[in-house]
C-alpha cells in the first residue's frame, strides 16, 4: 500500500491523483452510452434484444424477457434454507429500519390563508441490480425495500443474465422485498429501457442501484426524462485508526472494500507510523488467501492508501475534506468523534462495526454517495421515493390584504398579467 504523509511537500497532489477524479470519463464511452440510449429510444425492444446478444450472449425477446412465476419458483428452491434465513432477517432489519423514518404531509393556518406541503409515493420506481464481477441480493433488499416502506405501488428491476444463466439468491431477494417484475436485462440498454419505456419495459419515475461506468454515464444522461438516485463511482473505504484496535482488523475492512472491484478505494487514516506499517503487514498476509485475489491486489497495488496524519484532528478535517462513502472509526472512545464528521455517506462506530455489517443487515442501505459526494447526497431513504406538493389556500380577507403586495412584486418584475390576475378579483 502506498503511504503518504500530510507534511509531505506534494501531498495534495500526490492524493489527489489516485483518491479524487477516478470517475474520468472518455468521449468515447461517452458516445457509445448515448448511441445506445439513442437506439433504445428509436428501436424500443429490438435495440435491447440487440444489445442483450451482443454484451451478454445471451438471445431475449418479448416471452423471455421478463422473469415468469416458475423461473422465480426454480429460483427459490436453489437457494438453501440457510441463506433464505440470512436474506430474510436482513429483510426484516431493513424494513424496521425505515419504519422508524417518518415522513407526514402538514398543514397549518395563519390569518386566513392555509399552507403545507403533501407527500405522496412514486407510482413505479425501477432498481437496476449489477451482475458482473459479483451478484449482490443484498442490493435488491437495500433498494426495493425502501421504496415498499415509502408505498411506491410497483417496483421493477432490471438485472443482466449473462449467457442466459441468473443468480438464484437475486431472484430470492426480489421475492422477500416485493419486488412486482423483474426482467433479464442490464447494462446502458437497461437503464435506457427504465427511462424511456418499451413495448416490454415499463417507463419508471426514477431508477435506484449502483452499476458499471455505462450503467452510471447512463443513468446520467437520462436524468430529466426520469429521476436518479445519485451517481455512484467505485467503491470506498476510509478509516480513521489510532493503533487502538487490532490491525488485523483494520487490514481486514481494507480487503474487504478492495474484492468489490479493482477501481475499489481502501484508505487507511492513521497518526501512528509503526501501526500503519503493522496493518500494511496484515494487508500483505491476508490478501494472499483471499479468493478473490486477483481483484483485490489490483485495488491494493493502485487505488489503496496510507496518509499518516500530524494527530487525530488533522484526520478528521481530511475527512471532512474527502467526504468518503464508508467511513470507520477504528479509535479509542469512537463515538466521542461522530459529531465532528460533517461529511461521510455512512459512519461505523467502533471496531465490532466493520462495513460488512452495514454492507448486509444492519438496517440502512448500502446506497450511498461516493466520489465526495456525500458533501450534498444522502444515503437511500423512503423519502426519496416520496414527492412533495406544496398547497395553497387563501380566504377573501387574506386575499384582500395580501394581494395588493403580490401584484406590486408582480409588476417590479414586469409581469403585468401576473398583476391583472390579483387586480381584477380586487375590483
Amino acid at each position: 500500500m502506498k503511504i503518504l504523509r500530510t507534511t509531505d511537500r506534494n501531498f495534495r497532489y500526490d492524493f489527489g491523483k489516485i483518491y479524487k477524479n477516478r470517475m474520468d470519463v472518455s468521449e468515447a464511452l461517452e458516445k457509445t452510452v448515448a448511441d445506445i440510449l439513442d437506439d433504445v429510444k428509436r428501436m424500443g425492444d429490438q435495440a435491447l434484444f440487440k444489445y442483450s446478444e451482443k454484451l451478454d450472449n445471451f438471445s431475449v425477446n418479448t416471452k423471455n424477457i421478463e422473469v415468469v412465476a416458475k423461473e422465480k419458483s426454480q429460483a427459490l428452491k436453489k437457494v438453501t434454507d440457510k441463506d433464505l434465513k440470512a436474506l430474510k432477517l436482513a429483510a426484516k432489519r431493513i424494513e424496521s429500519f425505515y419504519r422508524h423514518e417518518q415522513v407526514k404531509s402538514w398543514e397549518y393556518t395563519e390569518q386566513g390563508v392555509t399552507l403545507g406541503l403533501r407527500y405522496t409515493p412514486l407510482e413505479r420506481v425501477g432498481i437496476y441490480i449489477p451482475g458482473g464481477k459479483a451478484a449482490y441480493p443484498s442490493t435488491v433488499l437495500m433498494t426495493a425495500i425502501p421504496a415498499k416502506v415509502a408505498g411506491v405501488s410497483e417496483v421493477v428491476m432490471c438485472s443482466p443474465w449473462p449467457g442466459g444463466e441468473s443468480n438464484p439468491a437475486v431472484i430470492a431477494a426480489a421475492k422477500i422485498a416485493g419486488v412486482d417484475r423483474i426482467f433479464k436485462l442490464g447494462g446502458a440498454h437497461a437503464v435506457a429501457a427504465m427511462a424511456y419505456g418499451t413495448k416490454s419495459i415499463p417507463q419508471v419515475d426514477k431508477i435506484i442501484g449502483p452499476g458499471n461506468s455505462y450503467v452510471t454515464l447512463a443513468k446520467k444522461m437520462v436524468f430529466g426524462q426520469t429521476d436518479i438516485d445519485m451517481l455512484a463511482g467505485p467503491s470506498e473505504v476510509c478509516i480513521l485508526a489510532d493503533g487502538s484496535v487490532n490491525p488485523r482488523y483494520v487490514a481486514a475492512d481494507l480487503l474487504a472494500q478492495a474484492e468489490h472491484d479493482q477501481m475499489a478505494c481502501p484508505l487507511l487514516i492513521t497518526n501512528n507510523s509503526n501501526y500503519a506499517s503493522r496493518v500494511e503487514g496484515e494487508v500483505r498476509i491476508q490478501l494472499a488467501h483471499l479468493e478473490r485475489k486477483a481483484i483485490a491486489s489490483v485495488s491494493i497495488q493502485k487505488m489503496s492508501l496510507i496518509v499518516l496524519v500530524r494527530n487525530i484532528q488533522e484526520g478528521l478535517d481530511l475527512i471532512n475534506d474527502i467526504a468518503p462513502e464508508h467511513l470507520e472509526l477504528m479509535v479509542a472512545n469512537p463515538r466521542s468523534y461522530v459529531d465532528k464528521i460533517r461529511n461521510a455517506g455512512a459512519i461505523f462506530v467502533g471496531e465490532y462495526t466493520p462495513e460488512t455489517m452495514g454492507d448486509y443487515l444492519a438496517g440502512p442501505s448500502h446506497v450511498l454517495p461516493t466520489q465526495g459526494s456525500a458533501r450534498y447526497f444522502s444515503v437511500l431513504k423512503t423519502s426519496d421515493f416520496l414527492k412533495a406538493t406544496s398547497i395553497l389556500s387563501f380566504n377573501h380577507e387574506s386575499f384582500l390584504k395580501l394581494g395588493p403586495e403580490a401584484a406590486k412584486l408582480a409588476r417590479l418584475e414586469g409581469l403585468t398579467a401576473h398583476a391583472q390576475a390579483v387586480d381584477i378579483r380586487l375590483k
